[in-house]
């Protein structure tokens, strides 16, 4: 079954910035949206970041302002830039093509990958 692939994982200090990849097997166009998904150990995932065609972007409170996130069609490659990273960022990342008109109707229409492993400590 077709999973997304996340990459761009690592340590970083505080303040630090990453840039986490993903891509699938199938054109994240054909979605209705793509997003990034975490989940911090002993944490329900949560959607914090979603890219539609026809919208702006939306994030997730806890990261408004610090992550960006960005697709690039042409290399059917989704992108999540993170900057500012503080500790509370620690979790695995997943990417996912997605479906829903609204942040709190969204759902993941792919499997789970692997996801990457992002640890922000001194």
């Amino acid at each position: 079954q077709e999973q997304p692939v996340e990459t761009g994982g690592g340590l970083v200090q505080p303040g630090g910035s990453l840039r986490l990849s993903c891509t699938t097997s199938r054109s994240l166009f054909g979605f209705y949206a793509t997003g990034w998904y975490r989940q911090a150990p002993g944490m329900e995932r949560e959607l914090i970041a979603r890219l539609t065609t026809y919208t702006e972007p939306e994030y997730h409170d806890s990261v408004k302002g610090r992550f960006t996130i960005r697709r690039d069609d042409d290399k059917n490659m989704l992108y999540l830039e993170m900057n500012d990273l503080r500790p509370q960022d620690t979790a695995v990342y997943y990417c996912n093509g997605l479906a829903g008109l609204q942040w709190e109707t969204t759902e993941p229409r792919l499997s789970w990958g692997q996801g990457t492993q992002v640890t922000v400590s001194s």
